[in-house]
Order: C-alpha cells, then structure tokens, then sequence
C-alpha cells in the first residue's frame, strides 16, 4: 500500500492506494470513524452494478448500518435537485453528526456527495473511494465539493477535506477508453504545472498499458503534488490556483457543448493547449511549448483545439472564480514544469481569444 497524509490543522486524512482495497473499505473506514454508526453510501448506475456490493458487504462486515443512493451516471446528476434528495433520504435513514457518508465513484458522485456530507446537519464525515482516473488524481483529494447550477459549473460548493481517501487501482481496469483517457489530461496537468520530469515521463507511455504498468507511480505522483499545493493553499486563493490551468477555457469548451458533447477531461485538454499558445503570443510560455504539449495529447487520443464562441469565453471567464471584478488570474506556463498566474482584464483576455 502506498500512503500520502494530506497534512492540514485539524483536518488531516490519509490518502491510501493498495490494489484490491475495495475488499477492505469497511476496516479502513472504522479506522477513521469509530463513533460512526450508519453510512450513506453514494454511488451511480455505472459503478454500482461494478463495486456497491464488494463495498457494502465489507462496511457491514465493519459494523455500518448501510444505505445506498445510486444516482444516474454523467454530469446531470450534479445538480440541484439530487443535492435535495439526497438530504432528503439522510434524514430518512436518520443519520446523525456522528455518522458518515462515502462517495464510491467518479468526480460527480464525489462532489454531490461531499457537498451534501458537508451541508447536511451543518457537517458530518465522509469519505472519498474514488473510481475513475480523473477522480483518483484530483477530484477526490483537496476538499472541494460542489454542484454545477445553471448559470455554470460548480457554482455552489464548499470546502470539506474527507476523512480518508481510499483509491484502487483495479477500478482502473473497467474503465471505457474514453473515461480512462479523460483522467489522463488531468494527469498531463500535474506535469505541466509542476513536475517536467513527470512530464518526460507520461510522453514516453502514449498507451493505456504502458500508462497502467506505471499507474501506482501515476497516482502517488499526482496526489503527491496536489497534496502540497493543498497543504499551501486550502483555499484557493493563490497556488492553489495553479491546478485549474486549462480549466478557464476548459469550462468554456463544456459549456459550448452543453455539457455533453465534450467530457471534463476532453475540455481541460483543449484549454490547456489554448492557453499553452496564448502564454506564446503574450511571451510568457517558451516558445514550443503549445507543439510538444499537443503531440502528447493527441497521442492519448484527446482533443487539442475546440471551437468556442465569443459569448461561451465571455460567460466562462466572468464565472471563473479566479477572478475578481474586471481581472483574472489566468494560469499559464512559462515552461512544462513551471506555472504562474498572470493577471489580465477580462476585456483583454476576451480580445486575446478572438
């Protein structure tokens, strides 16, 4: 088993990865809710037929009184209306401050159920068992959690670090290639940003095999960087920040296409190449950077360019929440390997991307 400790003031938890610790979710989970009694379990039509039952037996082996939700798979189910629900069925099933919630599945399934463990009587625990690559590797370790509203993506959230992080790697195996491949622009993201070594790395393994005889080192190196940035900035309101390089324009790329047509990973590889090449015209991002970055993608069968309308930028980036009135804290590359924010009007940024 591979251990990283997310390392915060009173909100500490482990980050376990071990192949086949699905089997063993119920002693893990006691381990860090004791007083625990009931759990809600959150999982979605994809992942339960798969894992629900492996999990369930082994959290009532541990003692949990056990109730599930499945939610229909895909970003719909972030909304409002199954955040409600949910609620609904906790208190249905009588949960207590003392109890706990576990999202067993992707990225939506762990930001809905983060987001009702966090809202629910004021707070209760919960932990992540995440699913998918992109999940594993970032959206089930830092404490965001959040449900998309109309007017955009993730919109209404908050911050609550889980109490442990419990990822196999076996899940890995079902995934369809595309899913597979969507974790795997978030995964390019952490060497872009921080690590050229790790970059140098993934360009040498364009396949799915080659990526999943490494994926121990995949996953431990990803968690590992955003672990640090997390430990930093709990907040995001500095380096933090750095890990939603691509994500502006990735956000304008899901909205052009209704949130359907293109997957998160699908936009956040776009809007990494788009502004791999907009750090290029400001001067900012070596030059070739955008070429070498978009070979690597391609190769794992991502998109490199999207088209977007002018409105779908403009709605994007004035949701963005990195920024603040007129300005915006673009992240950027200076190299791979190295990030930073630069700060433009929103104005100038609109007319860059014209």
């Amino acid at each position: 088993m591979k251990t990283l400790t997310v390392d915060l003031p009173g909100r500490s938890y482990e980050i376990q990865m071990e192949r086949g610790v699905l089997a063993h979710a119920g002693e893990r989970c006691r381990s860090v809710l004791p007083r625990a009694e009931k759990l809600f379990v959150v999982t979605d039509t994809h992942v339960a037929p798969l894992y629900l039952e492996r999990v369930r037996g082994s959290l009532e082996r541990a003692g949990f009184t056990v109730a599930v939700r499945t939610v229909p798979a895909g970003e719909s189910a972030k909304c409002v209306e199954e955040l409600s629900a949910l609620w609904e069925e906790m208190m249905a099933f009588g949960l207590t401050r003392t109890d706990a919630v576990a999202a067993l599945g992707g990225g939506v399934v762990g930001d809905l159920a983060g987001f009702a463990a966090a809202t629910v009587l004021r707070g209760v625990d919960f932990v992540q068992i995440p699913t998918t690559l992109l999940a594993q590797v970032d959206s089930s370790v830092g404490g965001k959690v959040a449900v998309d509203l109309k007017a955009g993506k993730n919109l209404a959230g908050a911050f609550w670090q889980p109490k442990l992080v419990l990822m196999d790697p076996e899940t890995l195996d079902t995934l369809p290639q595309s899913t597979f491949m969507e974790g795997m622009a978030e995964v390019v993201k952490y060497g872009c940003i921080k690590d050229a070594a790790f970059f140098d790395f993934l360009e040498e393994r364009p396949g799915r095999a080659a990526l999943m005889a490494d994926m121990e080192h995949i996953l431990y190196t990803c968690c590992d960087i955003k672990r640090n940035v997390v430990e930093q900035d709990e907040r995001d309101t500095g380096e933090r920040m750095l890990l939603n390089f691509g994500h502006t324009l990735g956000h304008a790329y899901e909205l052009a296409g209704n949130y359907a047509r293109w997957s998160h990973g699908d936009a956040v590889s776009a809007g990494m190449c788009a502004a791999a090449r907009l750090g290029e015209r400001l001067g900012i991002t070596s030059a070739g950077t955008a070429d070498r970055l978009e070979r690597v993608l391609a190769a794992l069968g991502l998109p490199t360019r999207i088209v977007c309308a002018p409105e779908q930028y403009a709605a994007a980036i004035g949701l963005d929440k990195k920024g603040s009135g007129h300005a915006i804290s673009v992240i950027l590359l200076e190299e791979i390997g190295r990030a930073v924010r630069h700060p433009m009007e929103k104005d100038a940024l609109l007319e860059e991307l014209r």
